[in-house]
């Protein structure tokens, strides 16, 4: 009788040590192709009718992965505590494999700590805020920055204030953020031959 008793607690053992293993991390998520019918989770506008890089982040419990207008925004969202799930994977347009800055590309996505990122140059992102301009060869960020001001660095390397502080919008930052930036290899005459004095 006593052996019949033991056997339901062993059972029971077994199914609560089995629980508190460890389950396996599935994959990470891959990026999808940004569509026309994509929106900025904040602005719920259109990614396409904006220029400049673009970001997705890919939450926990969810198919399909938050877009936003901005690379500052995505950053901004992953470091604010407010979180109701957690982020599974963040990816921002490769600008170095950009067609243009208003052309960022659909489907040219990198993994956000891999990048290296154009803080504080003087290009506007989609919104009109300070761009985190994201490029997957270091060589075309250092470019970028040379031509549109900044400094190269790391996601770790960017401080939480660069993008959780507010932006102050004036009239010449309105008009700026229309400006198209220089990429790597484009020829400054062409740019300044589509913007307005």
């Amino acid at each position: 009788m006593r052996h019949l008793a033991i056997i339901p607690v062993v059972v029971c053992a077994s199914v609560f040590a089995g629980a508190c293993r460890e389950q396996p991390q599935s994959a990470q998520p891959t990026p999808i192709a940004m569509t026309d019918e994509a929106l900025g989770h904040y602005c719920q506008m259109a990614l396409g009718e904006h220029p400049g890089p673009k970001a997705q982040v890919h939450l926990e419990g969810l198919d399909a992965p938050l877009f936003f207008s901005q690379v500052r925004d995505a950053i901004a969202y992953q470091r604010m505590p407010e979180q109701s799930r957690p982020i599974r994977a963040i990816y921002v347009s490769d600008m170095a494999q950009a067609p243009s800055w208003n052309d960022p590309g659909i489907d040219n996505w990198a993994p956000a700590e891999e990048v290296h990122y154009v803080v504080g140059s003087r290009t506007a992102g989609g919104m009109g805020a300070p761009e985190l301009v994201p490029f997957s060869d270091h060589g075309a960020a250092e470019t970028f920055a040379k031509e549109n001001g900044g400094s190269v660095r790391t996601l770790a390397e960017i401080p939480d204030a660069t993008v959780l502080a507010p932006v102050n919008f004036t009239l010449d930052a309105a008009e700026d953020a229309g400006r198209e930036a220089l990429l790597p290899g484009q020829h400054p005459d062409a740019i300044e031959a589509r913007v307005k004095p």
